[in-house]
């Protein structure tokens, strides 16, 4: 039996991102180009099996020296690693407590690590076609994926925080075959 495939909505998805910077304020920061292959039934959660890919050049907190900064080899490495891949290898749990366990790959460094979240279930859009949607998010540890650069501040503690939260924001379709692909 062929699997279904979903299309990723792009215009209603998000890739996002928190860090601490100087131990006292939260910079978010969001993915602005990423894509996604979602294979399966989304209702059943050992069936579906999705690979995402992560532009490292689309990276957006708001400020583009600091956007160049991450880009740059002492944080991201974008000229040598300029995508972030997360492949998923076990979905469980309920609806409302979804685990979504992946290998996550970050400058060359793959680790598996796990999302949390919300399962909206699928729905019929106007245009005929089938969607689901999924919110997400998970904590890493940044120097695990060989993102050691930091700068000790004058008082103590660290420029950047070692944690960065991950928030997925996913929206996909399959579309019917009377109406095509409109989202």
């Amino acid at each position: 039996m062929e699997q279904k495939k979903w299309t990723l909505d792009i215009a209603h998805s998000s890739v996002e991102f928190g860090i601490k910077h100087m131990m006292i304020s939260t910079v978010r920061g969001r993915f602005g180009n990423f894509r996604g292959e979602i294979t399966g039934d989304p209702d059943d959660f050992n069936n579906i099996r999705a690979e995402f890919t992560i532009d490292v050049a689309s990276i957006d907190t708001g400020n583009p020296d600091r956007d160049n900064d991450l880009r740059s080899d002492k944080i991201m490495a974008m000229k040598e690693y300029p995508q972030i891949t997360f492949r998923t290898k076990k979905i469980s749990g309920s609806k409302e407590d979804v685990e979504i366990t992946g290998d996550l790959t970050i400058r060359g460094v793959t680790r598996e690590v796990s999302f949390r979240g919300e399962y909206s279930g699928k729905i019929k859009d106007p245009y005929g076609n089938t969607r689901f949607g999924l919110s997400a998010s998970a904590t890493i540890q940044r120097s695990e994926f060989g993102v050691k650069w930091n700068m000790i501040l004058e008082g103590g503690g660290m420029m950047l925080g070692e944690k960065v939260n991950l928030y997925l924001q996913i929206e996909a379709y399959a579309a019917s075959a009377a109406s095509g692909s409109k989202s």
